[in-house]
């Protein structure tokens, strides 16, 4: 397969505490055994920009990006988002650069999710290694958030062990995340 048919993105720098968020969640995923029309990426910082790369408006009909997004809420809070949801200019990379305008141009030819956890503490440009309380307690969260949006069933893969908390007896994949949609 030259394109993938759904591309899930980890987005962040693991040097600036909570931004290291999408690739944590990335390292989770790549212990599951996904199907090949998946392809999961650890995009860094560039990572829109790199993304951009891996899509093929003919072949690639999903895209979820998971990043930290202040959205005001209490951190370790998660959120889903359209890309109607994002004002102009309020979603950028590193690089200062806009990445809501290509996102809308996308988004009418593929579905594309952002999967946003509010950040307790970034710390950029000062480096810190690690992943506050709060957000690391996400992260099952987001995982079968993204287990359900590529259509994959772990049943209890992801338990309540701590602590990293997991899903509530009974929870299905329209009631794993709250939509902002």
């Amino acid at each position: 397969m030259l394109y993938p048919e759904i591309v899930v993105a980890g987005c962040g720098n693991p040097l600036f505490g909570d931004d290291g968020l999408g690739p944590a969640v990335v390292e989770y995923l790549k212990e599951f055994d996904l199907p090949e029309n998946v392809k999961v990426i650890d995009a860094g910082l560039g990572g829109p920009h790199f993304i951009f790369t891996l899509l093929d408006p003919e072949a690639t009909r999903k895209v979820i990006i998971i990043d930290v997004a202040d959205f005001g809420a209490e951190p370790g809070t998660v959120a889903e988002f359209r890309v109607e949801d994002l004002p102009p200019g309020s979603y950028r990379d590193i690089h200062s650069w806009d990445l809501t305008e290509p996102l809308q141009r996308l988004k009418d030819v593929m579905e594309i999710k952002i999967i946003g956890c509010q950040p307790k503490r970034v710390t950029a440009p000062d480096f810190e290694i690690g992943l506050t309380d709060e957000v690391k307690k996400a992260i099952p969260l987001i995982v079968r958030t993204v287990l359900c949006e590529i259509g994959v069933d772990y049943g209890t893969a992801i338990n309540d062990e701590e602590p990293h908390p997991g899903a509530t007896a009974g929870e299905t994949c329209s009631e794993t995340l709250g939509s902002e949609s």
